[in-house]
């Protein structure tokens, strides 16, 4: 199959890229040139939202688009290519369901309120929105992976880099408990293999990408980053309640983690039937922690995108958390 994807050089778009390039699909990525393309691939450069000439030309059985910011972006994109795309698989979000989310929710659960015509707002709105734009245009040639919590090489916003960045550093690293708390992610790379069987095989319609709840816990998370860096680091478990009250912030602080509770029900208990029974498989988080680590040994330093902030916890609050225990 012959696919475009507007980006490719960065996490997801990357790691799609190279897996349909193993496949021997034709490749051709869409980006400003201010990273490498991956090899292999055709290129074209461009500003999309600035000037989409350089897509004037050829046809793609799919095109994919990670685009997180103003809607209308992907409004256009889709519209330049309605007539020389088969299918528009886009990669989207669960967070595009509107609070509260039930434990066990499915694809089937209310979304927030978007446009395909706005400016750009707010993350989840903005996610919304560019599905309704896809869907305005390819209705039913749209597909929509509605990704959570995406970890693997190429990771760009910092979180399991961080982590393992910390556990090599050794000594008492603050573990936020408990260590059963079940995690629900999803490796970029099954991401990838997903979305490209899905596209080869017509799917249409939204899916919720992430692992079975409880594929892994945030102790397994933090027990394989202590053995594949060969760290002597030794864990220690606060309580969510001791975690809050020395004012540290879930998720940003503490990457990944979220207390129990609604947050966490949300991004970490979904039900993803759907597209497990469609063919989803998710490996170990053995595979994925050990692979990362190799991947951010091998470049130094986890390249981390500019309109994110950087996650972790500093070493003054972390050691000043653990003293008060």
């Amino acid at each position: 199959m012959k696919l475009l994807i507007l980006g490719g050089t960065g996490f997801v778009g990357r790691a799609i890229a190279e897996a349909a390039l193993r496949r021997d699909w034709p490749v051709t990525v869409f980006h400003r040139g201010r990273h490498a393309s991956p090899p292999g691939a055709e290129v074209r450069h461009g500003d999309r939202t600035a000037d989409l000439s350089a897509l004037g030309d050829g046809e793609w059985d799919v095109v994919v688009d990670t685009w997180s910011a103003a809607p209308w972006v992907v409004r256009d994109a889709a519209r330049a290519l309605t007539d020389r795309v088969g299918r528009y698989l886009y990669v989207s979000t669960r967070s595009v369901y509107a609070d509260p989310v039930a434990p066990g929710a499915d694809e089937n659960a209310p979304v927030v309120d978007g446009s395909p015509d706005a400016e750009g707002t707010e993350y989840a709105q903005d996610k919304c929105g560019a599905e309704l734009a896809v869907e305005a245009t390819f209705a039913d040639r749209a597909l929509f992976a509605r990704a959570g919590l995406i970890l693997g090489p190429y990771e760009n916003v910092g979180r399991l880099p961080w982590w393992l960045t910390r556990l090599a550093r050794g000594g008492d690293v603050l573990a936020p408990g408990p260590p059963e708390l079940p995690l629900q992610y999803i490796d970029v790379r099954d991401l990838a293999a997903w979305a490209l069987d899905a596209a080869s095989r017509g799917l249409g319609g939204a899916y919720d990408l992430v692992s079975p709840s409880g594929h892994a816990t945030m102790g397994s998370l933090l027990d394989a980053c202590a053995r594949v860096t060969g760290s002597a680091a030794k864990l220690r478990w606060l309580a969510p309640e001791e975690v809050l009250a020395a004012g540290i912030a879930p998720w940003t602080e503490l990457p990944s983690w979220l207390p129990p509770g609604e947050d966490h029900d949300m991004m970490h208990r979904s039900d993803a039937t759907k597209a497990l029974d469609s063919g989803l498989r998710c490996r170990p988080v053995t595979e994925t922690v050990a692979d990362t680590w190799r991947w951010l040994r091998a470049v130094g330093d986890a390249p981390l995108r500019p309109d994110r902030p950087r996650p972790g916890l500093s070493p003054e609050v972390e050691a000043k958390a653990l003293a008060d225990k």
